[in-house]
């Protein structure tokens, strides 16, 4: 750089008489006041800062339209996350069951007498009178047996019990005729006593051959077979010529006939053991066969088995229904609907909303804080699609139907409306009961 040389005074010249570039930087400074003699000043470009900071405006712009709606993309995933973790469920209300409880069960009907015919003598069937469906009386000839055997033993028993006979009337006369000579002591006492003993002797021969020829008369008596009530032959497995075995020398027992008595029918039902303590005998209970449609035949309970099968955990029942006119068959599937007082309040709930679990039978509510409480339940009977809770509810309760596996106590749900098909009352409320128990 080269060194400035000037005086003190041209420096102080230089500053009382500023040039003319200075003049015009000074008169410029001063807005509104224009200098006499001045010419206008050109107009120039922006400057170069303004343009950088555009440039800048523009690339921070950029930035943060790339930056914002990730972040809001990140933000609404996460809010997404969070809420499908918590699980949607649909929830239904107990229905209340109607206040008179009729039970509804499986029952077996069977004839109130029903007795297999068996022979009680050997022999051959000699003819047959009755097939199955014959309407038979008591008494009436339903077959005869051919006894040859028999037949002989009965004439050689005969025999013998005259023989014995006549040795009992010899003896009787001797006996008679020592006791008079032991009067006069022709005879000694001893001849006496043997002729006396003798006559006790034989006098039990005879009795005793009396009582074989009555055998064999009852058995060959049993050469025709009668009906031991009225009823209808369901049965007949022997025909003509056939082997008649009595069993008694160890062979096959063989079943002659099988006779029903159908005016009245013994419907036999397993009753729940939960039901057992309101089943009594004299309550009323209607019968319904699927070949009736519509129709009712009504029918009492006339006794229980007073004791719990250990096996079904079911009481045993028997109702009483008549049968006049013999629509009902015996041997039939039927439904037995069973009148119960109604010992407490039930409800009725979707299949669907029953939680097993190792601790046993549960369902999951779903209380004002939309948090879900697993409830232990009792229940009754079985509907298919609906069941019986006897205990564990009070009936205000919201349902979860289709609960996860995976639920438990205290864990966060989200409650939607349940599809229509659950909001409408079953068939199983109030209204209506008829509905089969399994």
């Amino acid at each position: 750089m080269e060194s400035d040389l000037r005086t003190p005074a041209e420096w102080s010249m230089r500053v009382e008489q500023p040039n003319e570039l200075d003049q015009t930087r000074v008169e410029v400074a001063k807005p509104g006041v224009r200098t006499p003699g001045a010419s206008p000043r050109p107009k120039r470009s922006a400057p170069l800062w303004w343009i950088i900071g555009l440039a800048l405006a523009a690339a921070v712009a950029l930035l943060v339209s790339g930056i914002v709606p990730r972040k809001r993309a990140e933000a609404r995933l996460t809010e997404e996350t969070e809420r499908l973790a918590i699980p949607t469920v649909s929830v239904v209300h107990p229905k209340r069951s109607a206040p008179a409880d009729e039970l509804v069960l499986p029952a077996n009907v069977q004839a109130y007498i029903d007795s297999p015919i068996y022979a009680r003598t050997n022999g051959y069937l000699k003819k047959w009178y009755v097939d199955i469906g014959a309407r038979v009386k008591q008494g009436q000839l339903l077959a005869e047996i051919e006894t040859p055997e028999v037949d002989q033993q009965l004439r050689q028993a005969r025999a013998d019990l005259l023989t014995a006979q006549a040795n009992l009337n010899l003896a009787e006369i001797t006996n008679n005729r020592y006791s008079g000579l032991l009067k006069t002591d022709s005879v000694s006492k001893q001849e006496a006593d043997n002729a006396a003993g003798n006559y006790a002797a034989l006098k039990a021969t005879v009795e005793a051959g009396q009582a074989n020829v009555r055998r064999l008369e009852e058995l060959q008596s049993f050469q025709r077979i009668y009906a031991p009530f009225a009823g209808v032959i369901t049965a007949r497995n022997t025909d003509i010529g056939a082997l008649i075995d009595a069993g008694s020398g160890g062979g096959t027992h063989t079943e002659l006939f099988h006779i029903a008595q159908p005016d009245k029918l013994r419907v036999y039902v397993n009753v729940p053991q939960v039901y057992a303590p309101s089943t009594k005998p004299g309550l009323d209970a209607d019968l319904i066969v699927s070949e009736f449609p519509g129709r009712r035949f009504p029918g009492t309970l006339v006794r229980t088995a007073n004791a719990i099968d250990q096996t079904t955990r079911t009481l045993l029942v028997e109702i009483r229904v008549n049968n006049p006119t013999g629509v009902l068959f015996s041997g039939a599937y039927a439904e037995a609907h069973l009148k119960l007082p109604n010992a407490g309040s039930s409800f009725i709930l979707p299949v669907n909303a029953l939680l097993f679990r190792s601790e046993g039978l549960r369902v999951a509510a779903v209380g004002n804080d939309n948090r879900a409480q697993l409830k232990p339940i009792t229940v009754g009977r079985d509907y298919g699609t609906e069941i019986e809770v006897l205990s564990g509810l009070e009936g205000q309760e919201a349902i979860i139907i289709n609960p996860p596996d995976s639920i438990v106590s205290g864990e966060e749900v989200r409650v939607v409306n349940p599809p229509a098909s659950e909001l409408q009352p079953g068939p199983h409320s109030s209204q209506n009961q008829g509905v089969r128990d399994h």
